[in-house]
């Protein structure tokens, strides 16, 4: 695997920041990988768009930022709107159904969808939106083990929450390898 770049964008309060933490962790402590994570937020912080760039390597990184991702994952239409042109044009773009209304994608992206919030409501919480897109991400990306990423899932989040988490990164894994049984995802 060569370097795989990802940019993660959403909101200020919708988790973004700690999705690209688990990512990274899960790559670097419990999948023998290389990773690095910067992050980028307007002033206002909550409600304003907001990013987390990680790459992922399993060689040592030399340069620590994303400059044209070749993955982007997407939860807000803000956020859709001022980063999907950053996106490689070969590049995988994944979105939240509800949130996000996109355009016919640009020359060779992949486009998939996955009804975040929906799941993390019927979990109970819609705060956990951000762990389904995580367990959404490894399923569409295989960049990470599940095994790996149910780990640091379980300890990046909060006390307490562990359980709930690892539900809502079940679902999204699910949903992704759902796709991928009907032959509508990346192979």
């Amino acid at each position: 695997m060569s370097t795989t770049e990802l940019k993660i964008g959403g909101f200020g309060g919708q988790g973004v920041i700690l999705s690209g933490i688990i990512i990274g962790k899960a790559a670097t402590i419990f999948d023998n990988k290389s990773a690095t994570l910067t992050q980028s937020f307007g002033p206002e912080a909550r409600g304003s768009a907001c990013s987390a760039q990680v790459l992922i390597s399993d060689d040592q990184i030399l340069y620590p930022y994303v400059t044209v991702p070749d993955i982007m994952v997407v939860m807000s239409q803000e956020a859709y709107t001022k980063f999907e042109p950053e996106l490689d044009e070969n590049g995988l773009l994944l979105i939240e159904k509800d949130l996000v209304k996109p355009k016919k994608p640009r020359e060779k992206i992949k486009q998939f969808a996955i009804p975040a919030t929906r799941i993390a409501e019927e979990l109970g919480r819609k705060i956990v939106l951000n762990i389904v897109m995580v367990g959404f991400f490894t399923a569409m990306t295989g960049i990470i083990s599940a095994k790996a990423m149910r780990e640091a899932v379980k300890t990046t989040v909060p006390k307490g929450t562990e359980e709930l988490n690892l539900k809502a990164f079940d679902r999204g894994y699910e949903y992704g390898m759902n796709l991928k049984k009907k032959g509508k995802a990346p192979k």
